[in-house]
């Protein structure tokens, strides 16, 4: 059958449309995604404005012409962080339902981290052992851990690049000191879930799923996306820590110079890679993975391991 992922992210809100059957790997068949930053679209008291929801309303329609020309079945829908944090989420929702007919599924921090990790085990293999999976997000960081396809820890923190763009880097470039109150932050965030993970042991084989990653193994010399996604991928933390310094001295616009940074997101590529140093230092990675399938991917297995053959 063709589904759609309809995912309502912090940065974009994309529709994945694939050819899937049970025991079958997802093909994909079209992807149509519009950049919305609904985490930066939060008023001071936490709320999604209604410019901001009216935005939202208009690109789910078009999301879903989109998967009516293509033929979807069934759209499996579902927000993450943005939505899911802001105060006035379930105006949001019901408005959404009401003038698009789509409930969305607002996915727990724990959920993503965990449909991510499936998504992962399933593309890697038994073969790679205990994985460790880091995932960036718009509006949070995923981690998550184990050997099987369901992780022995799972976490969600508010460290997505969106969210702390915002939040903690106004300049652009950005004040040397703010960057060094968020790299602080960061990691004191990150260093309170480490022993949930390291009394597990040592992991296998790291990876890592998200936009963020890709660009910064992009920069840091891995293959192009038009190499396809069966090329192997690797970020050393080595390279990012040489990178995170030129990034700060860069503007939003010579960020969008770099191979693989799209303008969109060369804004928020400075956070996500302090995010990123932080997490593979106090996790103590070397070097890393990059994982084609991430969240919408997991969504779709989970729908098909729950299919009748």
């Amino acid at each position: 059958m063709r589904l759609g992922v309809l995912d309502v992210g912090s940065n974009t809100v994309h529709l994945l449309v694939v050819d899937a059957h049970p025991g079958a790997r997802p093909l994909p068949a079209h992807s149509h995604k519009e950049e919305l930053r609904l985490a930066q679209l939060l008023d001071d008291k936490g709320a999604i404005g209604f410019d901001g929801v009216d935005r939202l309303v208009r690109v789910i329609q078009d999301a879903l012409q989109a998967a009516e020309d293509k033929g979807v079945e069934e759209v499996l829908p579902f927000a993450t962080s943005a939505v899911r944090e802001a105060v006035n989420a379930d105006e949001v929702l019901a408005r959404v339902k009401a003038e698009t007919g789509v409930e969305l599924q607002v996915l727990a921090g724990d959920d993503e981290a965990r449909l991510t990790f499936l998504a992962a085990r399933r593309w890697f293999g038994w073969s790679a052992g205990k994985l460790l999976v880091l995932d960036i997000g718009g509006g949070s960081l995923e981690i998550a851990y184990g050997m099987d396809e369901e992780p022995d820890a799972a976490v969600s923190l508010p460290l997505g690049a969106g969210r702390l763009t915002a939040g903690w880097l106004p300049g652009d470039p950005p004040d040397p000191e703010d960057i060094r109150a968020l790299r602080r932050h960061a990691r004191a965030e990150i260093a309170r879930t480490v022993g949930e993970f390291t009394r597990f042991g040592a992991p296998d084989h790291v990876v890592a799923t998200s936009k963020t990653f890709r660009q910064l193994a992009r920069i840091a010399g891995a293959a192009r996306s038009a190499e396809g996604l069966y090329v192997q991928r690797e970020l050393k933390r080595e390279s990012l820590e040489a990178w995170v310094p030129r990034l700060a001295g860069m503007t939003e616009a010579e960020r969008a110079e770099l191979p693989g940074v799209s303008e969109g997101r060369a804004s928020q590529l400075l956070a996500g890679a302090l995010v990123a140093e932080g997490a593979m230092d106090l996790f103590g990675v070397e070097t890393l993975e990059i994982c084609p399938w991430a969240l919408r991917e997991g969504v779709i297995l989970r729908k098909l391991d729950h299919m009748n053959p």
